[in-house]
């Protein structure tokens, strides 16, 4: 059930790619978990923890923490934190492990029973369904478990029982949305109840004159912009293809259009959320601003369902622009088009897109789609107002583009030759995993101040370049965000480092340059080693005693976000 509502989420144009790549990946994975005894115990601990909050943490006192503290080991993982160099945990310091260990313990049988008297046929234990919610089908990340049940909610009241029922019992849950995650965001490392989103998907509310819409969260971006397209609206975020606004909302997400409209954080008004112990909390009213109390959507916003599961979202709509233009040019190297990316932000020109491809992703983009584009380093712009403002702007930037070494500059106006474009660009990962689909994607994202991007995009390419795995650049470029994805074996475990390596040296030097080692796909499993670097000790420590506040059993996503080692 939840694999065909999830794969009806993708256009037509990923469809025949995806269906012949999970057939051959997921047959080796199955093979290859199952002989690693999916269901052990004795793995060590591996924890859970969340983002900011510093106001709620505050009212709790410092004396009540460290008494939790002392008395929930689970919230910290000493052995992390032993002066042994040889001992890492899994997104500890360090960490090079390609599968998320954690400990397991059966499910009590009232559990099972209690949510069998609530969802009935909405939930399954079947071995097969289970597996399928523990395998990211876009990631490289692995966990040692799987959940031991699977739920269909279809309303906020059922969430609400399913926490009520998972904390009383200590057992772990789990959100899942539309399985598009990069970083291991939907792992099941200690097994427990995941929470399939899918079938809360409504339209709740649409207020076309205040320009915002209330939806749960099991809808995709994609059916909500179909959906609001008769009224002259659009939600302007477009990560990938089939991705949930429950997910997107919990790893604060953006996508081509955040040069123009902001990430996810700035589009969500308020939301409604299921805490770990039950209870239902509204973030906000649904005004425009607010200067009332803490700034609890943005908290959530981001916290990867480590400190509750989204069960509704208000969030701001646009109009559809009067008028677009897509213009696409080439460049003798990526630094070339990196520094017209520059050059056209700093003119003052708001361009609506500014995406980035290297040579290889273009000849990935050929060899899917059947097209014969110049296979160099690659521009593509959308520019959107009235016909002659977008016009306008066009032509500004084609002499920007001339003045960088640019050439064959190239602009469409016509509605179906523009959806071709952003269709084949939608396609890049899937064209990637065409062209190797025995391997893996080590899929990864940085982002620098603006200024930098050329730096960085130059510098990791020189890297990308001269490793003999196969290694492809797309950037947002017009927010310093730029993505790569590497294609290994995961039989070879030199490849699987090796990609490791260029995994680190990107997120390294990002940091260097006062950059993140994420700008969109968020931490998950994948990217926690990487944040006391980032953020400080300090920070980290503080993201835990917001999770010891209002997670004290530590249910909520386990195994995410804040780095093992981080104590309090």
């Amino acid at each position: 059930m939840a694999f065909s509502i999830w794969l009806s989420r993708l256009r037509s144009s990923s469809k025949s790619i995806f269906t012949h790549l999970r057939t051959t990946h997921n047959t080796n994975i199955t093979s290859s978990l199952l002989a690693s005894n999916p269901t052990s115990k004795t793995q060590k601990p591996f924890l859970l923890f969340s983002t900011s909050l510093l106001p709620l943490a505050l009212a709790v006192s410092a004396g009540s923490l460290a008494i939790q503290s002392q008395t929930n080991p689970s919230l910290c993982d000493s052995s992390s934190s032993s002066h042994d160099s040889r001992v890492v945990s899994i997104g500890g310091k360090g960490s090079t492990e390609s599968v998320v260990k954690g400990t397991h313990k059966e499910v009590p049988q009232e559990l099972v029973d209690e949510l069998k008297a609530i969802f009935k046929d909405n939930m399954t234990m079947d071995y097969e369904e289970r597996y399928f919610h523990g395998t990211p089908q876009h990631s490289f990340h692995k966990a040692v478990n799987i959940p031991d049940i699977v739920v269909f909610p279809r309303s906020e009241e059922e969430v609400s029982k399913i926490a009520k029922c998972c904390v009383k019992h200590k057992v772990p849950i789990v959100p899942y949305g539309g399985a598009t995650s990069i970083e291991g965001h939907t792992l099941s490392p200690n097994g427990g109840v995941c929470i399939d989103m899918s079938l809360m998907n409504s339209v709740k509310a649409l207020h076309v004159e205040d320009m915002d819409v209330v939806v749960e969260p099991g809808i995709g971006w994609m059916e909500l912009n179909e959906y609001l397209e008769p009224y002259g609206l659009f939600f302007p975020l477009d990560p990938g293809p089939g991705a949930s606004i429950g997910g997107m909302c919990a790893t604060r997400c953006s996508g081509s259009l955040a040069v123009r409209y902001g990430t996810m954080r700035d589009n969500v008004i308020n939301l409604k959320v299921v805490l770990a112990n039950g209870h239902v909390v509204k973030t906000a009213s649904r005004a425009r601003k607010s200067a009332a109390g803490y700034d609890l959507t943005r908290l959530i916003i981001g916290s990867e369902g480590t400190l509750g599961v989204i069960t509704e979202v208000t969030l701001r709509l646009q109009k559809i622009p009067q008028h677009s233009v897509v213009a696409m040019c080439n460049f003798p190297t990526i630094k070339d088009a990196a520094d017209v990316a520059i050059a056209t932000m700093l003119s003052g020109i708001q361009v609506s897109r500014v995406e980035l491809l290297d040579e290889i992703q273009v000849r990935a983009i050929n060899t899917a789609n059947g097209k014969n584009l110049s296979e160099v380093p690659t521009l593509m712009f959308e520019f959107i107002g009235t016909e002659a403002y977008a016009r306008e702007q066009t032509l500004i930037v084609q002499k920007i583009v001339s003045e960088h070494n640019g050439s064959d500059f190239i602009f469409t106006e016509e509605p179906e030759a523009k959806k071709e474009l952003w269709k084949m660009r939608k396609g890049a990962l899937w064209a990637c995993m065409a062209m190797k689909p025995d391997f893996e994607a080590m899929t990864t994202d940085v982002c620098v101040p603006l200024s930098h991007l050329a730096e960085l995009i130059s510098k990791s390419k020189q890297e990308l370049d001269a490793s003999p795995l196969l290694c492809a650049v797309i950037a947002h470029a017009g927010d310093g965000n730029f993505h790569t994805v590497i294609m290994f074996d995961p039989k070879d475990e030199e490849q699987r480092q090796e990609a490791e390596r260029l995994n680190l040296f990107m997120v390294h030097a990002a940091l260097s340059m006062e950059g993140t080692c994420t700008g969109e796909h968020g931490v998950g499993t994948g990217k926690m080693k990487y944040l006391e670097k980032e953020l400080g000790i300090e920070n980290l420590k503080t993201m835990r005693r917001i999770k010891a506040a209002l997670d004290p059993n530590n249910i909520m996503n386990p195994g995410k976000l804040i780095p093992p080692h981080v104590c309090f």
